[in-house]
């Protein structure tokens, strides 16, 4: 499979290829495309091991590195998977919070390899990118008070209840 011009590569502490195949369980049109093995030594580890991951999660290509302990993610990168229904956000919800991952503000959550990721009904962005401005208001209001996105809520908010 050919590579885009431009794709993220995402630094993990050696467990690229674990990280890549949970993701890829997770949402429709996802894959392995490729697991690379390091053909030498590398201050990651010896010659042979997996070096590079590459996968698709929903049609969108990515790179996993397996780079060692030296850097972590942080939220100032995050991938966002828009959600069709509440039972979609739950589903992502759970599964990317389990073992050890952490639920954040806003749909914002951690995974357990310390990725970020929003998890966005559908249904918001378009009360976001709509014309009712008022209603906009509201439903951006009552995001911001939430962890996980709650679709009955939030649409309460945006007709005015």
């Amino acid at each position: 499979m050919a590579r885009p011009k431009v794709y993220p590569c995402l630094w993990f502490d050696g467990k690229a290829e674990e990280a890549a195949s949970f993701y890829v369980s997770l949402v429709p049109d996802s894959r392995i495309d490729n697991v690379w093995r390091s053909p030498a030594d590398t201050p990651s580890g010896p010659e042979g091991m997996v070096l590079l991951v590459d996968f698709t999660v929903g049609g969108q290509q990515l790179q996993g590195l397996v780079g060692g302990p030296d850097f972590h993610f942080n939220e100032a990168v995050s991938l966002v998977i828009e959600c069709e229904d509440q039972a979609e956000v739950d589903r992502l919800w759970d599964a990317l919070t389990a073992d050890g991952g952490e639920p954040g503000p806003c749909g914002w959550l951690k995974d357990r390899y310390g990725l970020s990721w929003q998890i966005v009904p559908k249904r918001l962005n378009e009360m976001l990118e709509g014309s009712d401005q008022d209603g906009a208001r509201r439903a951006m209001q009552a995001m911001l008070q939430m962890g996980k996105l709650e679709l009955g809520p939030l649409e309460e908010a945006y007709g005015g209840g």
